[in-house]
């Protein structure tokens, strides 16, 4: 598949979604139902994604461990919230060859079973603590309706469990977190996220309480791209992870949990790609730049290995396209990739002083005479894209972006265009229910601290008490 099979953002989001996936080659279909393949140039991006937030963990303190993929079925009974929550995507394993185990195993959907159970083990005393641990790996939830990266059967992400002494640690720490997830979103993504309290109708089953990090996709669907959740001590106190604290005593600790996934890489695509196919924000990109030599001539290839050499020393990821392609597939397939820069060079531009640099997220063609300093113009037009990407989705986002006073305001905005919408609300969980029965439009967050639009309740027109973001969500 090339860019001139790619169907119209206009004209059908979902396939245009689901073609631009498979054009790029960023993952296919498989023979396991709802789970997908994710190709090598779909998996270079995640791996960009795990190299940058891993270090960013680390920089604050966090290590990486592993934990268990099967979990014994006593253990999610410890705690009853979370397997009402999850029970209807637990997928179980009940034999090995022709025996029956004693005990079921759910496959790993999440993992703070596994953790509290290792964390009773090795916390005595508060000198234990914190403990700051985060596992990269996948886990599986039997999801009823799938597509590649948005929401699949079988994911990856990363998923931090830590456990504190005080209250006043462990919300620092979920704060903290949420604040890393939109710092990634913004300044690496390009993408204007909001963050806010969810609802406790919408909060992580068994949480005290839900930060969560909310992107806006072209077409005005939210996609929740980022969670931390504060547990308080309910989960020790479930399973029975005590410390010795200062004053000698014990007490039970305090847990939080937070995590992001492959469905990153679906926003990237819902956010910034177009019709011709993938665009990635440079600091995100697996190949920041690829240089096209165009004909066979000896003159060509030299000042296209001295461009890569350049930049590959000053730290920009850039590579030649030798394949026996033709310029004009080569151009599409780099366009169709998302590489943020081509630079194409050939005999005819040699004799005429000259160098094409094309921007993959404007597309425009851009000529500098060959004496230009490649690695600091390259620099610098990879930052200017990058800002750009992030302005023009700001943009976007204030587009559909919306206040509502009344139901009847819900009902127009989201049968004309969905997007976030502003309303406030009384806070209760009647209203909420009320609201879903407009095109399954469910509160998204919590403003925190956030201007009162109005006194009354958008859905029942008592005191309102929060403002809310709504939307229609994947």
């Amino acid at each position: 598949m090339n860019n001139d099979s790619i169907t119209k953002r206009s004209e059908d989001f979902a396939k245009w979604y689901t073609d631009v996936v498979r054009a790029a080659k960023l993952a296919d279909y498989t023979s396991v139902k709802g789970c997908i393949a994710i190709e090598p140039n779909g998996y270079a991006i995640w791996e960009k994604i795990q190299s940058i937030m891993d270090k960013k963990f680390k920089e604050l303190g966090h290590v990486n461990v592993q934990m268990p993929l099967l979990i014994p079925e006593n253990l999610f009974n410890q705690e009853k919230e979370l397997i009402e929550g999850f029970a209807p995507e637990l997928v179980w394993v009940t034999e090995v060859g022709d025996k029956k185990f004693d005990e079921r195993f759910a496959i790993r959907s999440t993992s703070e079973t596994v953790f509290c159970d290792y964390y009773k083990k090795h916390i005595t005393s508060y000198k234990d603590l914190p403990k700051l641990y985060n596992q990269w790996c996948n886990v599986f939830r039997y999801e009823k309706e799938t597509r590649p990266f948005l929401r699949s059967r079988e994911f990856l992400w990363q998923e931090g469990h830590t456990v504190h002494a005080t209250a006043e640690e462990a919300e620092k720490e979920t704060k903290q977190m949420m604040d890393v997830y939109e710092w990634f979103n913004h300044e690496i993504l390009a993408i204007p996220s909001i963050t806010g309290k969810k609802t406790n109708k919408e909060k992580f089953a068994g949480a005290e309480y839900t930060l969560t990090n909310e992107d806006l996709m072209y077409n005005g669907v939210c996609l929740q791209d980022g969670t931390s959740h504060y547990f308080g001590q309910k989960f020790s106190k479930a399973y029975d992870v005590k410390f010795t604290n200062k004053d000698n005593k014990d007490e039970y600790a305090y847990y939080t949990t937070w995590g992001k996934t492959t469905r990153a890489i679906a926003a990237i695509i819902m956010v910034h790609a177009d019709d011709y196919g993938l665009v990635l924000p440079p600091r995100i990109a697996p190949k920041q730049v690829v240089i096209i030599p165009i004909g066979n001539d000896p003159k060509v290839d030299e000042l296209a290995n001295k461009y890569k050499d350049e930049l590959l020393k000053n730290d920009v990821t850039a590579y030649i396209d030798d394949s026996e392609k033709s310029p004009g597939f080569k151009f599409a397939e780099a366009e169709v990739n998302g590489i943020p820069i081509r630079i194409e060079v050939g005999k005819r531009d040699l004799e005429n002083n000259k160098v094409t640099f094309v921007r993959r997220d404007t597309r425009e063609k851009i000529e500098k005479t060959l004496d230009v300093n490649v690695v600091e113009f390259t620099k610098e037009l990879l930052e200017t894209i990058q800002k750009d990407m992030y302005d023009r989705a700001l943009e976007r986002r204030e587009q559909l972006t919306f206040e509502a006073h009344n139901l009847e305001d819900m009902e127009r905005i989201l049968n004309t265009q969905p997007g976030f919408i502003h309303a406030m609300w009384c806070g209760d969980e009647a209203c909420e229910t009320r609201i879903k029965e407009i095109k399954g439009c469910k509160s998204r967050c919590i403003v925190e601290n956030g201007e009162k639009i109005d006194d009354k309740c958008v859905c029942c027109g008592k005191e309102a008490k929060h403002h809310v973001i709504w939307g229609i969500q994947y």
